[in-house]
């Protein structure tokens, strides 16, 4: 099967967009001394996975991330022939996106080094690399990053399935569905991105260190320390294979059919009039 040129195009840009956004907050905090905390940079990445999927989700879905492409692939019937093809796109999208962002942001980083004497390349360099990759607090080590970016992945899958499934009732209605995935995104990254930077996309972690890689950065981006570079693209995938799983075994498997006869129908008519009176 071959993926049709205006998906692939979609994915491109709905990751694009991701990074622009996200990675564009994140170089205001670091180099301008922008006024955004924890929940504030949370709430812009959301806004700007939102602002992606309103944009291209008719088009290819707006995966934009190669664990939801796996999970979809693994439980919701995805082609696997559009996996790779998906994933690519995802990542060139990151790339250029984490590339736009430095060349805007060209002369703040020049004179950030400047003024703090900051070589790029050098163990210093982190927290401007920082700006597009994602690296673990200093205290955390492999296990317990992966740990984390494994479960919030797997809450953010299934809760997007969640938000797919016609027989849930409470879930958005299509036009709110991109606001909904954002405010997820927001939520998991207010909550735990102090500790991992809230990755959570292979896509979204890798293309943008490889350009920081290819920027100049070297081992800071790729490995970086003990090969943490692994740790954002594994992880993430672990999570969307457990949260696809946990969410049809524990969730999806005890919801409503979507439709009932006519005896259920009279049934549910006479309890919700008992219930009113």
């Amino acid at each position: 099967m071959k993926t049709p040129k205006g998906e692939v195009i979609a994915e491109f840009i709905g990751s694009f967009l991701l990074i622009f956004i996200g990675a564009g907050c994140v170089a205001s905090l670091v180099l301008n001394g922008s006024a955004f905390g924890m929940w504030e940079i949370s709430i812009i990445w959301g806004l700007g996975i939102a602002l992606a999927l309103y944009m291209t989700a008719a088009i290819s879905g707006a995966h934009i991330n190669p664990a939801v492409t796996l999970s979809l692939a693994l439980y919701r019937k995805f082609p696997w022939a559009k996996f790779f093809p998906y994933v690519c796109a995802q990542l060139a999208g990151t790339f250029t996106g984490a590339a736009v962002v430095y060349l805007l942001y060209f002369q703040a980083f020049s004179s950030y080094q400047k003024s703090n004497g900051i070589l790029i390349g050098s163990k210093e360099s982190q927290e401007l690399a920082s700006i597009f990759a994602t690296y673990p607090a200093p205290y955390l080590n492999w296990l317990s990053a992966g740990l984390i970016e494994m479960a919030i992945t797997a809450v953010l899958i299934a809760g997007i399935l969640s938000f797919i499934d016609e027989r849930n009732a409470f879930a958005p209605p299509k036009f709110l569905f991109p606001l909904a995935v954002g405010l997820l995104v927001a939520i998991l990254g207010g909550a735990f991105g102090s500790l991992t930077g809230f990755a959570m996309n292979p896509a979204r972690d890798f293309g943008p260190r490889l350009f920081t890689f290819i920027a100049g950065w070297g081992k800071v981006a790729l490995p970086a320390t003990d090969f943490y570079f692994l740790i954002p693209i594994i992880a993430p995938l672990i999570g969307a294979v457990i949260g696809g799983a946990a969410y049809d075994r524990l969730i999806s498997k005890y919801l409503p059919n979507e439709e009932k006869n006519p005896e259920e129908l009279v049934v549910d008519a006479k309890e919700q009039d008992s219930q009113i009176v």
